[in-house]
């Protein structure tokens, strides 16, 4: 990967503001596929559900794979569909068909309502995705670079991608397969102080944070840590045995996954987070990575 890449964050089913972006960014379709003369693209999951047009952004980004042009990981949006549609021992699914879990992926379903042979054949372009990148110049993850986590999935998985008979251990909390796809997919958690919690985004009770792993959580509090502004946790000091942090001086690590807000901008000078909450009212983001190994906050893109 010495080609000079653009790292795209999450699209959630916006296809229109994926082509504008990738027009932007100077890719044109050809041959069936988007396509730059120099440059090619990593994308960091979190391609369906919530938007418009699941089914055309897979064909896009799952085409652009299929040409050479780019990479794309898995998000925890897809890594829910293929245990969504896997059996489970016993009868049910993975993940089980909930009101809640139905609810966060009825937009794709409903999108590909009327062609159920191209949704069986996402779910199962999903199961090949890799859940991280790692190359001489830069990591690219969903959620969370957590370097002890990451070598023991390399480990477990014998590579990136998530083997189809490690799925029912991958989806059973309590394994430690679970903790380390949960902390990649979605972050890594700290357990909020007895009598704390907060409702996110989608209304669900939360008795625990998202937290900054990529900031040193040396005399922060629950607040400074968390991912969500305004909780009132400022006069919390935080505790969380397992919390790391991303090493300055480390190759520049991207990712997605926190619905940030406001106007693209570096979280360090060797992180970067490319979700803008795009299906949110946000902006869909990308960063032109040319190999340096201090960030440029000019270099951020978006639509």
């Amino acid at each position: 990967m010495t080609t000079p890449t653009d790292l795209i964050g999450d699209i959630h089913g916006h296809a229109g503001r994926l082509k504008a972006l990738l027009r932007k960014l100077g890719y044109e379709r050809k041959a069936g596929a988007y396509r730059h003369p120099d440059r090619k693209v990593i994308f960091v999951g979190d391609y369906i559900d919530r938007g418009p047009d699941s089914p055309e952004v897979v064909d896009i980004v799952r085409a652009m794979v299929d040409a050479g042009s780019a990479v794309a990981l898995c998000g925890n949006h897809e890594f829910n569909a293929i245990c969504y549609n896997t059996p489970k021992e016993g009868g049910g699914y993975l993940r089980p068909h909930t009101a809640k879990n139905t609810h966060q992926h009825a937009a794709t379903l409903e999108q590909y309502r009327d062609k159920p042979g191209d949704y069986d054949s996402a779910i199962a372009w999903f199961r090949t995705l890799p859940l991280f990148l790692e190359t001489e110049d830069l990591r690219a993850v969903h959620a969370c670079w957590d370097e002890a986590v990451i070598r023991k999935l390399h480990k477990a998985l014998g590579g990136a991608v998530l083997p189809e008979s490690l799925l029912p251990e991958a989806a059973e909390k309590g394994t430690d397969l679970y903790h380390w796809v949960e902390v990649t997919c979605k972050g890594r958690e700290a357990d909020l102080p007895e009598g704390y919690n907060f409702h996110d985004k989608d209304g669900h009770e939360r008795r625990e944070i998202r937290i900054k792993w990529w900031q040193n959580p040396e005399g922060q509090s629950f607040q400074d840590m968390s991912v969500i502004p305004g909780l009132g946790l400022d006069h919390l000091p935080f505790r969380d045995i397992e919390a790391t942090h991303y090493p300055t001086g480390s190759r520049p690590v991207f990712f997605g996954h926190y619905w940030l807000k406001g106007t693209p901008e570096l979280l360090t000078p060797n992180a970067c987070c490319l979700d803008y909450s795009v299906a949110k009212g946000g902006v869909l983001t990308a960063y032109r990575f040319d190999g340096e190994l201090e960030l440029n906050e000019g270099k951020l893109v978006w639509v």
